[in-house]
């Protein structure tokens, strides 16, 4: 699957036009496969919401949950990070479920092992952060600068990236068949229940959707 540079450009601009026009059904889709109905899909849905490898943020116990597709490559991906942590902070009742989904380039899947390594010992959030506030296509040194600065133990991350390769890789592996089914066509793409928003928000635009959210639940 590859990241489709003009469909995110046209998205992106869909995402800030105003709230009818997001609302109108060209960004905001019903996720009608992942309803409640067949033991299949519900267990389905239960892992890509409670995956107990996938790493957590925001409110572990909110009321409603935002699921993150994303690439550390994605330019439209880092420009929708800081209005959702802005939003879910202030909210504070929004839990956060990161999914690495590294398409764009090798480096990519290089990115999310140090994250999803840095995770090993509590510091996924700050390698996270770190990979997102790097600027263009950064190249894997800067990559692991970037995380070694964030205060990740790159010692103890390299032993646990050897260690758990094969955990790492499997959650990787489950995170793309998930966007696979769920239709995505790149990053970033949100998950926000029951809503399926393949393109970048701005505050409005989250605040939006998790407000409707909580209407519909």
């Amino acid at each position: 699957m590859r990241h489709n540079r003009e469909t995110s450009a046209a998205l992106l601009q869909g995402s800030n036009v105003g709230r009818r026009a997001l609302l109108s059904g060209f960004v905001l889709l019903g996720v009608t496969g992942l309803s409640a109905g067949a033991s299949g899909q519900d267990a389905q849905r239960d892992l890509i919401l409670h995956d107990p490898e996938a790493p957590v943020g925001g409110n572990p116990d909110g009321n409603v949950t935002i699921v993150t597709f994303f690439d550390y490559n994605c330019p439209f991906c880092k420009r929708s990070v800081g209005p959702m942590n802005t939003v879910v902070r202030a909210d504070g009742k929004v839990r956060v479920v990161y999914k690495d989904w590294p398409i764009l380039a090798v480096s990519s899947v290089y990115g999310a092992k140090l994250a999803l390594a840095a995770k090993r010992q509590g510091k996924y959030l700050e390698a996270h952060h770190a990979l997102m506030n790097l600027k263009g296509r950064p190249s894997e040194d800067d990559m692991h600068d970037a995380v070694a600065k964030a205060g990740v133990n790159m010692k103890r991350m390299g032993a646990d990236a050897r260690a758990d390769s094969g955990a790492i890789t499997a959650l990787l592996q489950r995170n793309n068949t998930q966007a696979e089914e769920l239709g995505l066509r790149g990053t970033p793409a949100f998950l926000i229940d029951p809503f399926l928003i393949p393109a970048a928000l701005d505050e409005a635009g989250f605040r939006q959707v998790i407000s409707d959210a909580r209407a519909r639940g």
